[in-house]
């Protein structure tokens, strides 16, 4: 039995960043990691920790890197 030709991948492209349950569910993926670091950073804050300061400031590198990330993508 013949089977049907696929058409090549390059036709088949679909933008996701076109489809607005992809980019409201991104939106909110991203959103809810920025507030799980935020929270991280004040319980950093509140602890003794010896590698607390080190700690909060790549939580807050991480932190401006989403927030850029939806900003550069409007969402």
């Amino acid at each position: 039995m013949d089977r049907p030709e696929l058409s090549p991948p390059y036709l088949r492209r679909v933008k996701l960043d076109h489809h607005d349950s992809v980019r409201t569910h991104v939106q909110q993926q991203v959103c809810d990691e920025v507030q799980r670091l935020e929270r991280r950073i004040e319980t950093l804050r509140l602890t003794k920790a010896p590698h607390a300061a080190i700690m909060i400031s790549t939580y807050e590198r991480m932190i401006s890197r989403k927030k850029g990330f939806l900003q550069n993508w409007d969402l």
